[in-house]
């Protein structure tokens, strides 16, 4: 295991290509690149990105879901071509960075039935699902399916019978978006493990308001050793938003921080 940090972190901050050279100048190793725009799809955009990311190990992207994701699963041919030629472009850009995992959110449930799962073929989701993982693999990317409390995978059980459709499908574990489900995150982790491609962690402090890792209560030790019992052995990537910290030097001490935990509990 070792700590990073996903550029969603600096979002509004930092635009991409600065927001690696930052960390990289920080001494963080290893990133997750977090696609915001349109604009930022496509091989060059990640050509230019990569200029600056010097010894930076870009190991995951993501994108906004709801500019493209759920559009891969309609059933309408010209919206759905539209979305996977969006899809293409964007993993042109990881993959000039280095990319070789995508943390997918899938669906948006934004109705209240949708959230319920209630009106869910999990069946067809799944067929969809092994579409859109075989188009990134053909890409030399692998799909990652991210517990996520408004989106596909938001309640235990849905990986499950993704995997069952996808056997190829890798999960991200999201440790805020568990507690928003109002579900212990160990939950994901039994239906996850053997299969995490990377982890997005944050803390907690008193008020339930979301901190940097080792600003907060929540129980980091239990958390890697937990991952290290099922052979993890991935990213631990910091995801906060732009107002949870102050300075961006704070990044790298709390990178260290969880460092110095997977040393002696991982």
């Amino acid at each position: 295991m070792r700590a990073g940090v996903s550029t969603a972190s600096l979002f509004e901050r930092q635009n991409n290509e600065e927001a690696l050279s930052l960390l990289n100048g920080l001494g963080i190793g290893v990133a997750e690149v977090f696609f915001t725009s349109f604009s930022e799809y496509g091989r060059e955009f990640g050509e230019l990105a990569a200029k600056g990311k010097g010894g930076l190990c870009v190991h995951s992207m993501h994108v906004l879901n709801t500019q493209f994701e759920p559009q891969l699963f309609a059933s309408h041919p010209r919206v759905r071509a539209d979305a996977f030629g969006w899809l293409e472009k964007a993993l042109a850009g990881g993959r000039a960075l280095g990319a070789a995992f995508y943390t997918f959110h899938g669906t948006a449930r934004i109705k209240r039935a949708a959230r319920s799962g209630e009106r869910d073929d999990l069946t067809a989701l799944g067929k969809n699902l092994r579409l859109i993982s075989e188009f990134c693999a053909v890409r030399g990317i692998r799909l990652c399916l991210e517990n996520v409390e408004w989106a596909l995978y938001n309640r235990p059980g849905v990986f499950r019978a993704m995997t069952g459709e996808c056997p190829e499908l890798l999960g991200v574990l999201d440790i805020k978006q568990a507690r928003l489900s109002c579900r212990p995150y160990s939950m994901y982790l039994k239906e996850m493990a053997g299969r995490i491609a990377h982890v997005h962690v944050s803390d907690v402090d008193e008020r339930g308001r979301i901190c940097l890792p080792g600003r907060g209560i929540f129980d980091f030790p239990d958390l890697i050793r937990r991952l290290a019992d099922t052979g993890f052995d991935g990213p631990l990537l910091i995801e906060v938003y732009k107002n949870d910290f102050s300075r961006p030097e704070e990044l790298k001490e709390s990178c260290d921080y969880l460092s110095e935990l997977v040393d002696k509990y991982g």
